[in-house]
């Protein structure tokens, strides 16, 4: 049987036409391919065949698949080697794919997680009923017929307590890997992040072009002519164009962009506390060194401890400006009422890990874990550890992903967490008034919150 090796940017590198047993094996596990030679080809059960990891939307190191097909000729194989870089798929059909499968491992995770969280709950249970026989502090008798017994039991109390430590470092894995895989998109799609992925993929741009004009770029030159210079041009054209548009939805939101126009010196800038602005530049403001800024609520150009010292913030980290006139103007005095608000919105304390693993709401059958409860906290470093943890919705575990996933719901001193082990309500945590903060989040999510807890999610009308 002839073994096809074969190369393109929409399906990566594909070897088909292998058998268990045949001694390919042995030659594909090596790490020596890829563009950094030093990976192994991977058995894909979905593919029914072996593939090189992190090979689609890339170019083939051509010496590299010609090693392989040397090593698997030398072992008496026949070998075909067809490479293709110039089909590939657009930009855009690969971040979707991307995402489809951000929320597909999201799910398989957060199935993982659930089952881990029972069988957690299951060992500890266990433990714990055979712990009754000692709960008066019974000891071993040595020499009666119960020793045996009793130290059976011992040894079965401290696998069974074992198991629910391991299980419950299992399940604390998996919840974050899902909640990592469920805030994909919303990772990639940061407006300051996708500014300074925008800087380098121009960069990289007007490295080809040169490449392409002949000069050289980033150290050294290419061949003008060479076809991968074209194909990498569309690629990055793609890219930028892609990202733009995420910037340009995300100013329609509400997002602002800021740049040289928008400072000048003596304005303060909003950048991890607030400075007064020594100087503008093309990408970003000069501000006294953050140093400075230790117990201070505004850092002036003078009048510093380290006032030789300067700090640059770049634009796409800045959150806000005001001019030196707004900052001169007397706060408004705040009223009883706004201040309750503003106690709110800086909540409370982070939770505190039970003691115990913790059960987690078993998901049905036909049902998704994601779909079971949980409950928004306010959380806040002030608080105290010992204070009650305040609630402010029920929802799903879904909706509370999103909800404390976007950054609107967070600030410098509280953030919004979830829980959907909360333990009970009156001694473990307390509802807290809803002032409203957050409510433009919750309506361009769609999400209309509960104020009453259960684990169980709502039945459906049907």
């Amino acid at each position: 049987m002839t073994i096809e090796i074969t190369h393109t940017r929409r399906e990566g590198t594909l070897i088909e036409g292998t058998s268990r047993g045949d001694g390919s094996a042995e030659i594909l596990r090596l790490r020596e391919y890829g563009r950094t030679q030093r990976q192994p080809f991977r058995w894909s059960r979905n593919l029914d065949c072996w593939y090189l990891p992190h090979s689609r939307d890339h170019a083939t190191y051509t010496p590299s698949l010609e090693l392989l097909a040397q090593r698997l000729r030398d072992n008496g194989f026949e070998v075909t080697l067809t490479i293709d870089n110039a089909d590939r798929r657009s930009f855009s059909e690969a971040e979707e794919e991307r995402e489809e499968k951000a929320e597909g491992r999201a799910d398989r995770f957060g199935g993982y997680a659930a089952s881990a969280a029972q069988s957690s709950e299951a060992a500890w249970k266990k433990s714990h009923d055979i712990s009754k026989r000692f709960a008066f502090g019974q000891p071993i008798l040595i020499g009666h017929h119960s020793e045996g017994r009793a130290r059976r039991d011992h040894a079965r109390m401290d696998d069974a307590m074992r198991k629910s430590i391991g299980e419950s470092d299992r399940a604390a894995h998996w919840t974050s890997r899902a909640q990592a895989a469920a805030n994909y998109q919303q990772f990639k799609k940061d407006p300051g992040r996708t500014l300074r992925r925008l800087d380098k993929l121009r960069a990289d741009l007007r490295a080809v072009e040169k490449w392409q004009r002949g000069e050289s770029a980033k150290g050294f030159s290419r061949d003008p002519a060479g076809p991968e210079l074209e194909i990498e041009h569309q690629e990055l054209t793609e890219e930028i164009a892609h990202w733009e548009k995420v910037i340009k939805d995300a100013e329609a939101e509400g997002f602002k962009v800021w740049s040289k126009a928008d400072f000048t010196r003596g304005d303060f800038v909003l950048y991890r506390g607030t400075y007064e602005v020594l100087r503008v530049n093309p990408k970003s403001v000069t501000i006294p060194h953050i140093h400075n800024g230790t117990g201070k609520r505004i850092v002036r150009a003078t009048g510093n401890q380290h006032d030789d010292w300067t700090w640059t913030a770049p634009y796409d980290d800045v959150s806000g400006r005001k001019s030196a006139t707004e900052m001169q103007q007397p706060p408004q005095a705040e009223t009883a009422e706004q201040h309750e608000q503003t106690e709110q919105t800086a909540p409370v304390e982070v939770p505190v890990p039970a003691a115990k693993p913790t059960p987690a709401a078993a998901p049905t059958a036909g049902t998704n874990w994601l779909d079971g409860m949980a409950l928004v906290l306010i959380a806040s470093k002030g608080s105290s550890r010992s204070r009650k943890r305040r609630a402010l919705w029920a929802m799903s575990r879904r909706e509370a992903q999103a909800v404390c996933g976007d950054p609107r719901t967070s600030g410098r001193s509280y953030m919004l967490t979830w829980t959907d082990r909360p333990g009970t309500e009156g001694a473990d945590w307390e509802w807290v008034a809803d002032n409203g903060s957050h409510a433009p989040v919750l309506n361009e999510l769609g999400i209309t919150p509960r104020r009453e807890w259960t684990a169980a999610p709502p039945a459906s009308a049907a």
